[in-house]
C-alpha cells in the first residue's frame, strides 16, 4: 500500500523555524521526483520546493534562502526546513511523490506562523 506521511507541522512565531518529514512507503522512493506544496485557505496549492527529475531543486520565490528541501533515499524519507517563517506562510503543507503515471500526495500537515 502506498503511503506517504507528513509529520512536524505546528504553531510557530514569525522568524521562527520549523523542520517537515515526509515518509514514504509501497513504492521505489528513489527513483520519483519528490516535492512540497502548500495550500492556504482560499488560495491555490502551489508547489514550495522540489527535487526535479536531474536530480537538482527549485524553489518558490518567495522561500528561496529560507526553505531547503532534503531527502534521504535510504529512508524513504524528504524534509523540508523552514527558517525565518513569515505569516504568508501559513498553510497546510503536502509532500509529492511523481514518476508518470503515477502521482502520490500525503494528507498535509498544518503550518501556523502568527505572534
Amino acid at each position: 500500500q502506498v503511503q506517504l506521511v507528513e509529520s512536524g507541522g505546528g504553531s510557530v512565531q514569525p522568524g521562527g523555524s520549523l523542520r517537515l518529514s515526509c515518509t514514504a512507503s509501497g513504492f521505489i522512493f528513489g527513483i520519483y521526483v519528490l516535492g512540497w506544496y502548500r495550500q492556504a485557505p482560499g488560495k491555490q496549492r502551489e508547489l514550495v520546493a522540489i527535487f526535479t527529475s536531474g536530480g537538482s531543486t527549485n524553489y518558490l520565490e518567495s522561500v528561496k534562502g529560507r526553505f531547503t528541501i532534503s531527502r534521504d533515499n535510504a529512508k524513504n524519507m524528504v524534509y523540508l526546513d523552514m527558517n525565518s517563517l513569515k505569516p504568508e506562510d501559513t498553510a497546510v503543507y503536502y509532500c509529492k511523490a511523481e514518476r508518470p503515471p503515477y502521482t502520490y500526495w500525503g494528507q498535509g500537515t498544518q503550518v501556523t506562523v502568527s505572534s
